[in-house]
């Protein structure tokens, strides 16, 4: 390769050379901690209980309301630097800390900043129906229509306005389908409110109660369908016929002292496009690895490390609409790359507890040794 001289040269030899990480499901942006929850899950709180005395989504709420753009910006960065050095180099993040309209676009304001000064590359989506807030609790269809009336125009014209419009990264539409969250005809009204605006949908379905949520994703052409810890063996099957991607998130089950997880294994087998994400969020998924959560996918949902690593990197790069560009190193994909600490990409799920990758490339360019 004499006529293509290099300005720099890695040496990777004896060395596994994979695609870079992509997590398609985070909640990264936020303030605060919910430690002093978990040490009341320990003690026999469950999720759901927490969420309905106004403990969970709705804590942060209350602290991100609180938070400047600024604020969230610095808080998150050391987020995305962990994540960036565990091997992600790209993620999803999610609004939904905010639960008003003004909030929630000062999460897409912390999100858009962040990509464009970190090198973790961000896909964003909106999370607006994540719960209902506390000065809605009796009135829920009334925060439905708060979303739907209010928050999706101005989300969608944020999104036209970006920069991440001009660059052809997608813009998507969210929605918690769960027992003391969203029913399934308001999640249904939420997701076809934001096709209106042009948002593809996603859901988070199936997490603790099965209510319909994939049926949904799938006749609404959802890109992806995540938790599906409770999906039934034929909505299982439905999904080994759909395009929407099914997203298992094993460090939630794992975080909550759950014995039981997605039935990835069931996914694959019924020809259903499996991605992983951490979920990375305060209550339920305080997680940043990939790796972690592909070690826990391996032992716990039986995926073999080849599946666990599709999972991880093209599967999950269709899961926010950028398989084309990302998740595998082909001729013509941007180069996202990772040089490992071992000769064998099956030790990345083999070891876990430490950080086997050794070298972070984003787009060519080297940003984590």
């Amino acid at each position: 390769m004499a006529q293509y001289p290099a300005r720099q040269t890695l040496n990777a030899s004896g060395r596994a050379v994979v695609p870079g990480l992509v997590d398609p499901h985070t909640h990264a942006v936020y303030a605060g901690d919910r430690v002093a929850e978990f040490e009341l899950k320990l003690q026999g709180a469950n999720y759901l209980d927490i969420l309905a005395s106004g403990g969970g989504i709705a804590s942060t709420a209350r602290a991100v309301r609180e938070a400047s753009v600024a604020q969230l910006v610095a808080e998150t960065r050391p987020r995305l630097d962990e994540m960036l050095r565990l091997g992600t180099t790209t993620a999803e993040i999610k609004t939904g800390y905010g639960l008003t309209t003004a909030s929630e676009l000062a999460m897409l304001a912390a999100i858009a900043e962040l990509d464009q000064t970190h090198p973790l590359e961000l896909v964003p989506t909106f999370l607006g129906a994540h719960a209902i807030p506390p000065e809605y609790k009796t009135d829920p269809d009334g925060y439905a229509q708060l979303v739907i009336k209010e928050m999706l125009p101005q989300a969608a014209e944020w999104y036209t306005n970006s920069h991440f419009a001009q660059q052809g990264i997608p813009f998507f539409n969210d929605v918690f389908c769960e027992q003391n969250a969203f029913t399934l005809a308001q999640a249904r009204a939420v997701l076809e409110a934001g096709l209106a605006h042009g948002l593809r949908p996603k859901i988070h379905a199936d997490e603790f109660n099965a209510l319909g949520g994939v049926r949904l994703a799938i006749e609404l052409g959802a890109i992806s369908a995540d938790h599906l810890d409770v999906t039934t063996a034929e909505e299982i099957a439905l999904l080994g016929t759909a395009e929407t991607i099914a997203v298992p998130l094993p460090a939630v089950n794992f975080h909550l002292g759950s014995h039981h997880f997605a039935n990835a294994r069931g996914l694959v087998e019924a020809g259903a496009a499996v991605a992983l994400a951490t979920d990375l969020n305060p209550g339920s998924a305080p997680c940043p690895s990939m790796p972690f959560v592909m070690a826990l996918a391996c032992r716990y949902q039986k995926l073999l490390p080849a599946e666990a690593l599709n999972a991880s990197t093209i599967n999950a790069a269709h899961a926010i609409g950028l398989g084309h560009r990302l998740g595998s190193l082909e001729v013509g994909k941007q180069a996202d790359v990772l040089i490992l600490a071992a000769a064998d990409y099956r030790h990345l799920v083999y070891q876990f507890g430490g950080n086997l990758v050794q070298t972070v490339i984003k787009r060519g360019q080297v940003v984590g040794k």
